[in-house]
């Protein structure tokens, strides 16, 4: 096969060198592979094998599970820190929870390029999650439509919460504004006056993806906000 442009999205140990990875590449979305002896001490391809860092890989295999062959580094890692550490720690926990094994991903893998980009900057990050969050729930048909559960349009003067288990909207008291909400319709996403509704929206169509397990990502930069809300994820 091609090298495969590819970002490391999890790993852990696996038996005494090798390790076992999750992989956000551009035309088969998540894979899952062995990567031999990348723990070994002076491995070379363990210095490539990190988080944020572009890479080009190649594997073998025929089941779910591959082998890595090559791993080529393609530039330099993100330099995140902080805050902007977190939210890429969040987005690659969201992707390897989500995704399908080889389930092609390429305008993900796009937005997920963008968003390193906008991580070290805090007044990027909040626009460049939405934008990759929308992308997932695009690619896996979980969008909300942003009607009502006849497919009728919303009323600007009704608020409306994301029906659980469902792509549509249904009237609640303490929701969001059905203008607010036909502004995100139209792709108001990364717009600064919308980043609460936007937040709030993708945070309740991707529970339904994500299950009652919580993000540990998300536990995390709690803790380190002393237990306040976080104000990307």
């Amino acid at each position: 096969m091609k090298p495969e442009p590819a970002f490391l999205l999890h790993k852990r140990p696996y038996r005494e060198t090798s390790a076992l990875v999750d992989l956000l590449t551009l035309h088969h979305g998540r894979v899952r592979a062995v990567a031999q002896g990348v723990q070994r001490p002076g491995s070379r391809s363990r210095g490539r094998l990190q988080p944020f860092a572009p890479m080009h890989v190649t594997w073998v295999g025929e089941g779910e599970l591959k082998r890595l062959r090559l791993m080529e580094g393609r530039g330099s890692a993100a330099l995140l820190a902080g805050e902007g550490l977190l939210c890429g720690l969040y987005a690659n926990e969201l992707l390897t929870r989500v995704l399908p094994v080889e389930f092609e991903v390429a305008e993900t893998f796009a937005f997920y390029t963008a968003m390193l980009e906008e991580l070290p900057r805090p007044d990027g990050r909040a626009a460049a999650l939405r934008r990759l969050e929308v992308a997932v729930l695009e690619a896996l048909d979980a969008l909300p439509r942003f009607t009502d559960p006849e497919g009728g349009e919303l009323d600007p003067q009704q608020r409306y919460v994301l029906e659980p288990g469902s792509r549509a909207f249904v009237v609640a008291e303490g929701g969001i504004d059905g203008r607010t909400l036909r502004l995100l319709a139209r792709g108001g996403w990364g717009e600064p006056g919308l980043a609460g509704p936007a937040k709030a929206v993708t945070r309740r169509a991707l529970a339904s993806l994500l299950g009652s397990r919580p993000l540990r990502s998300r536990e995390l930069m709690l803790e380190l906000a002393g237990r306040r809300r976080p104000p990307h994820t």
